[in-house]
This record gives C-alpha cells, sequence and structure tokens, in this order.
C-alpha cells in the first residue's frame, strides 16, 4: 500500500510539473480563434453593404433592428478580437463582446438548424432534417458516380452536406469563456501587464 501511495505521489508531481508550461492551454484556444475570427469579421467587413443589408432584411436575411450598426458592430468585433486575441492584449475584455456576437449568431442564423454543422442521417443530434439532407446526398452521390468522375471528386474529401447548426459556435462561445474566466495565460501582453500593475489584483 506504501508503495502505491509513493507511485500516486510521484505520478502528481510530474503532473504538477507540467504547470510549468500551463500558458500553453490558453494560448492554443487564442490562436485557434484568431482565423476564424478573422476570417469571418474581414469577410463581413469586405462586404459590409451586402452584410447590413443580409442583417436587415426580414425575408432572406436575419431581420434585426440597426442593421448597419449591427454589421458594423459584428465585423470589428471579430476581426478587431481576433487581432486582440493574436497578440494576447485585452483578452478578458474583448471575449465579452465576442461572447454576445457568438450567441447571437447561434440564435439568430444556426440553432432553426439543430446541433450539427455537418449533416449526419443518424446519432444523438441527427433530426428529420439531416437525415433527409442524406438521403439527397446519397442521391447526389449516386447521380455523380454515374455520370462524373467521382473518384477526381472526392479525391481531397468527402462530398458533404452543411447543417449549418450551432456546432460550431457553441464550440466557439465555450472557448472564449474559458479566455475569460482564465485569461490569456503567460505567452500574452496581458501577463506583461498584470505583472507591472500587479497591486491591480488579479
Amino acid at each position: 500500500m506504501q508503495a502505491i501511495m509513493k507511485l500516486a505521489c510521484k505520478a502528481q508531481s510530474l503532473l504538477n510539473a507540467t504547470r510549468a508550461v500551463d500558458f500553453l492551454g490558453p494560448l492554443a484556444l487564442r490562436l485557434y480563434l484568431v482565423p476564424v475570427l478573422w476570417m469571418a469579421g474581414s469577410k463581413k467587413l469586405a462586404n459590409i453593404d451586402s452584410t447590413a443589408e443580409w442583417f436587415g432584411n426580414p425575408d432572406w436575411g436575419l431581420g434585426l433592428p440597426f442593421p448597419e450598426l449591427m454589421a458594423w458592430t459584428a465585423s470589428l468585433t471579430e476581426a478587431g478580437g481576433a487581432i486582440l486575441l493574436f497578440f494576447g492584449l485585452a483578452v478578458r475584455w474583448i471575449s465579452i463582446p465576442l461572447i454576445i456576437t457568438m450567441v447571437v449568431a447561434a440564435v439568430t442564423v444556426h440553432l432553426q438548424n439543430g446541433w450539427l454543422a455537418i449533416a449526419e442521417g443518424s446519432g444523438f443530434f441527427a433530426s428529420e432534417r439531416t437525415a433527409g439532407a442524406i438521403d439527397r446526398l446519397d442521391r447526389a452521390k449516386e447521380i455523380l458516380r454515374e455520370n462524373a468522375n467521382y473518384d477526381w471528386l472526392t479525391e481531397n474529401g468527402s462530398i458533404v452536406i452543411l447543417n449549418n447548426g450551432i456546432e460550431f459556435a457553441a464550440t466557439y462561445t465555450i472557448m472564449l469563456l474559458v479566455l475569460f474566466f482564465v485569461g490569456p495565460g503567460k505567452a500574452s501582453i496581458d501577463h506583461l501587464i498584470s505583472k507591472r500593475f500587479a497591486h491591480c489584483g488579479s
């Protein structure tokens, strides 16, 4: 029994030693989110008029109030947030509007489509919608096999149907929530600032 306890203590000591590089966790979250947010924000900014029209149109868009303001706010939050996350500057502060942006996107754009980002015919999160999409996908594959070079079409990946559910938005929200509570880690400008103003508390 004593040998087991010593072994457990040794294992715990080794585990605790990894805290020397615990900055890798929040750094990985930040760097993962950077291209996601940058592409989303910069794409909106490059077509800001179309973005505002999509935000405001109740027929084929989101039907949101103040579409121009909302479009600029969402676009700048995402693109600016990507830059701040990259450098690890004001990470906890920018996480708040980014979380709000993700929640709004999840509710207004993705929620009606269920959970899955890519349609699946079976499984816990499958729905009548995704099962129907897979039926259509199977039929499309049959047509392509009969009338096209299917091996060439699928050489770089399988053909799928986008379901556009809340899966990605929820995942990004959780990642941002972790950054909000944990902070950006030691590999950040925020950490350098906090050392300079340590008397302000964490």
